[in-house]
């Protein structure tokens, strides 16, 4: 008995954003959720306090966007059961009243997208970032749909976590230029709002060059809570706006924030005079409840491995999303007092759980990997080892139902977080810094030479596979080791410098740190790239590619699988209309799922009859 593909596609995939909202009969959760059946849209769900749950948004309408690219917080309730959403066919706001009314739009029509979506009290009007042809401004859209306002505009080349002061005196956002990516440093930056509404000048008050803040929330009019990382680790700090330092609440070698792969992340959430929050390591994320005060934590929610990072506080219940590696990713109300933690969202069908692997996370030379073990194997198996995109990321553990398709056939999983990922502090971040593809290609392949060390990975039958960057860091091991059997490669930069010139903006100097600056270090590009070494491939490689892609054009994935056949090498690449930067169709996710189990049955001299075979060009 082994675990579906469809089983894959109706149970991955999570809740993305929370909010909690108190009312005279209880608290209410909303979320939005994946919907792979329903053409791969992310509809936003209400659970009333008597427990019933409702679509909030309409059959066909998809609350997402394209702000980066990666899209930021698309959607926030309105009193009374409405809604407020970005919708992603036409990227503009939508209005909608309530259970049976039609969305009403609220921005015109044209090229702006809205992101990171926030509700000023009392204003009647929605705060977002807005971008327009690259440039970013901060906006504030009136509910009954009158023009939008430009709050700040020119302050930063991106901003993100637009927040008006309780008193309504200010406005705070983080803000960052090329070629920095959040993640490498960002500022606080705080403006007075002006009788017209818009912002005066403004200072920054926390972050910098080399100091990333990652979320910002008032604690009264005179000072914020911000999650930063001066000390190397992401922490929660007091930052006061009369100029005195800011003071670290939780100094501790944990991380209490994350990258800002899409505006709108919630690590900590304000509940008087206390704060929710979500920290950990990318071993172990948890929940908890800080006292500003103390600095002391009271962990709520119980004994899950992950906690995502949203979080939203209302009537002393904190509302979150949690899973374990049992259990998918759930959305759930607990109580600050660290009692009850009621599930909300509605269960999902699971497989049976000894079908599930027991992961275990463990550091090979430095590495931190997760180890799944393949079912009914004894002794050396063959292995997989996973690879996360980004590069700056990381991959919790928790039920994975991708995995595990794989581990109930007998094929063993590594997810290794290699030097470059998030979770474990800024030093072993700043291990990728002008090193990729060198650093994770090298991580990657001690990670499977530990394995076969171990006595648990057979060194014959070894392959790699990840998407995005962990598709180039694929593609980067077939051609620069000789480690591995094949690779499958999801939506892959196959060439550094031809992918910097024709991506999108948000991540058009990402190099700058990965690799180094063009043209100044032109030689590294042309050392590590993979299309340019396709010669020495050790293997098979499976090309997976969505065809409306606008991070990584599908003619990385062409441009490389050209040179693997004029080299005489093995390969295959499938392509998927209608599908963007990663998988979201049922349809597509089965297809994919099948033709990569075949490609292991392939390369690993394997029979799965339950998939269709799968034919490598240059394959004798």
């Amino acid at each position: 008995m082994s675990i579906r593909p469809i089983d894959v596609a109706r149970t991955d995939g999570g809740p993305q954003w929370v909010e909690a909202v108190e009312t005279p009969s209880g608290v209410e959760v909303w979320w939005d959720e994946p919907r792979p059946h329903e053409g791969g849209r992310r509809c936003v769900v209400r659970r009333l306090p008597d427990g019933s749950r409702a679509d909030a948004l309409p059959p066909g309408w998809n609350a997402r966007n394209r702000v980066i690219e990666y899209g930021g917080r698309s959607w926030r309730p309105l009193p009374g059961g409405g809604l407020v959403f970005t919708n992603w066919a036409d990227q503009r706001l939508y209005r909608i009243d309530g259970p049976g009314a039609e969305p009403v739009p609220l921005t015109p029509e044209g090229p702006s997208r809205y992101a990171d979506l926030r509700l000023p009290p009392a204003l009647g009007e929605v705060w977002a970032v807005r971008e327009t042809d690259d440039v970013r401004d901060l906006v504030a859209v009136p509910l009954d749909g009158g023009a939008p306002r430009v709050v700040v505009a020119g302050a930063h080349h991106f901003l993100m976590n637009p927040a008006v002061s309780p008193d309504g005196r200010h406005v705070a956002w983080i803000g960052w230029d090329h070629p920095r990516m959040p993640w490498d440093g960002t500022e606080l930056c705080v403006a007075p709002l002006l009788p017209d509404g818009t912002a005066g000048p403004y200072r920054v008050v926390a972050g910098g060059p080399e100091e990333s803040v990652a979320q910002a929330e008032w604690r009264d009019g005179s000072s914020l809570y911000a999650v930063t990382d001066p000390t190397g680790w992401w922490n929660v700090h007091l930052v006061p706006l009369d100029g005195t330092p800011a003071r670290n609440l939780t100094p501790v070698e944990l991380e209490f924030g994350g990258p800002a792969w899409k505006p709108g992340n919630t690590y900590l959430a304000p509940a008087g005079d206390r704060l929710a929050v979500v920290y950990g390591t990318a071993d172990h994320r948890r929940l908890g409840v800080l006292d500003p005060e103390t600095g002391e934590i009271g962990d709520v929610g119980g004994d899950a491995t992950y906690w995502a990072s949203t979080v939203s506080v209302a009537g002393g219940k904190v509302a979150a999303v949690r899973g374990t590696p049992y259990t998918p990713l759930e959305v759930v109300l607990a109580d600050l007092g660290g009692g009850a933690c009621e599930v909300v969202s509605a269960p999902k069908p699971l497989p049976d759980r000894d079908l599930l692997p027991e992961p275990e996370a463990v550091t090979v030379e430095g590495v931190h990997a997760h180890l799944y073990p393949p079912r009914g194997v004894r002794g050396p198996a063959p292995y997989v080892i996973f690879v996360h995109g980004g590069p700056t990321s990381s991959r919790p553990i928790v039920l994975d139902l991708e995995i595990a398709y794989f581990t109930s056939r007998g094929l063993g999983v590594a997810v290794v977080n290699y030097g470059g990922s998030t979770g474990y502090g800024r030093a072993y971040r700043e291990r990728l810094r002008h090193q990729w593809g060198v650093v994770d290609v090298q991580d990657c392949a001690r990670v499977a030479r530990g394995l076969v060390a171990m006595g648990r990975a057979d060194a014959g039958k070894l392959a790699i596979r990840g998407g995005s960057a962990g598709g180039w860091t694929t593609v980067a091991a077939l051609v620069h080791s000789d480690v591995f059997a094949g690779g499958v490669a999801h939506y892959a930069i196959t060439d550094p410098e031809s992918w910097a010139a024709e991506t999108h903006d948000f991540e058009s100097r990402y190099l700058d740190g990965l690799v180094g600056p063009l043209p100044e270090t032109r030689q590294r590009y042309t050392d590590r790239s993979p299309l340019l070494h396709a010669h020495q491939a050790s293997g098979p490689c499976l090309m997976l590619h969505g065809l409306e892609d606008a991070i990584v054009d599908v003619s990385q994935a062409e441009r490389f699988v050209a040179e693997l056949d004029k080299h005489g090498k093995e390969w295959a690449l499938l392509t998927f209309p209608g599908e963007q930067h990663g998988w979201r169709r049922e349809e597509t996710i089965v297809a994919v799922l099948e033709a990569e189990l075949a490609f292991y049955g392939l390369i690993f001299d394997m029979e799965f009859p339950e998939v269709q075979p799968l034919t490598l060009k240059g394959r004798a």
